[in-house]
């Protein structure tokens, strides 16, 4: 396998979002078919050939080599709440059939604490006490305002915070701060370990108590699952906010660990208004199954991205490829 090759069996889709998420209102992704099945490259379109290298070992993972083997056919899904306004979630929610837990944004920019606790109300309000409730700050608070908004959301039950701040040595501070403060709600690394040169260092300084770990930006399903083991610390695998084929290969992830303590953050499909495969991968009762999914010629016309966005991608791909691992 080499670039041209890539390249020749490249296809680029833009699908729009169902609602406002991470910033943005659409969604483009390239996805390459290969001997073996179909991998999706995409990167956010901000990240630069370094970065974004890893994604395309991932895809290329996917296409050529194949995953590790499964010991699970079905893995939990959780439902995922963007910033919405209250009244929205329980239509957001109706979107993740069976799930019974949720991940809410909290902390977008423009919002206030305010914002977040008439969300995640909502979101227990729509989940009952049996439900699991789990917020994803995308490092957007200090340490002084995630202590201030954790205070603020434990009493709707968290299983845990994820990312709260945006560096280690915050995170580990802010753990200490809430044990002192008598708040038994765990923190999750994100960011932390799929932007990190040193994805381990969350770890040896006691900065989280469980990983987040995502199959594209850390480099496919084998390397993933290399950071959890040498982590010893439980893991979430989520979503990059890929399409259905993307989606897969988190499935692959999470089906290849040897414990799979949470529900996967997989079910984010549902977000997009259009897919690569002819079905959309979207949970029902609660869970994905473990088995294959292609991209459809006919989705792929359908959305297919116009010509110059091909040439932007097939540029960014050749300029990925150089920082590929040996």
């Amino acid at each position: 396998m080499d670039l041209k090759e890539a390249l020749a069996h490249l296809h680029v889709v833009r699908v729009p979002m169902r609602v406002r998420f991470r910033g943005i209102t659409e969604r483009e992704c390239a996805l390459i078919e290969g001997p073996v099945g179909w991998g999706e490259v995409s990167p956010f379109l901000e990240y630069g050939p370094e970065e974004s290298a890893r994604w395309l070992a991932a895809a290329l993972e996917a296409a050529w080599q194949g995953w590790p083997g499964a010991v699970r056919d079905h893995v939990p899904v959780n439902a995922t709440v963007p910033a919405v306004a209250a009244p929205a979630v329980a239509g957001v929610l109706a979107r993740f059939d069976g799930s019974t837990t949720a991940k809410i944004k909290v902390a977008e920019r423009g919002q206030h604490l305010s914002d977040d606790v008439d969300r995640v109300a909502a979101v227990r309000d729509c989940l009952g006490e049996g439900g699991k409730v789990r917020l994803d700050a995308n490092g957007g608070w200090s340490v002084t305002q995630a202590r201030e908004a954790i205070t603020a959301l434990a009493p709707f039950g968290l299983e845990y915070v994820e990312q709260p701040c945006a560096t280690v040595p915050e995170l580990a501070t802010l753990r200490r701060a809430l044990a002192r403060d008598g708040l038994d709600v765990p923190i999750a690394a994100d960011e932390s370990i799929r932007k990190a040169e040193d994805p381990l260092r969350v770890a040896r300084e006691d900065a989280a108590d469980l990983v987040v770990v995502k199959v594209a930006p850390l480099g496919g399903v084998r390397r993933a699952l290399e950071i959890v083991d040498a982590s010893g610390l439980p893991a979430v695998v989520s979503s990059a906010l890929e399409t259905s084929v993307g989606i897969r290969a988190g499935v692959a992830l999470a089906a290849a660990l040897p414990e799979l303590p949470y529900a996967c953050g997989l079910g984010t499909v549902g977000l997009l208004g259009g897919d690569s495969a002819a079905t959309p991968f979207v949970p029902k009762g609660g869970e994905l199954p473990v088995t294959p999914v292609d991209a459809d010629p006919e989705h792929l016309a359908r959305w297919a991205a116009p010509a110059e966005r091909v040439q932007w991608w097939r540029d960014r791909l050749t300029a990925m490829w150089e920082y590929l691992p040996s």
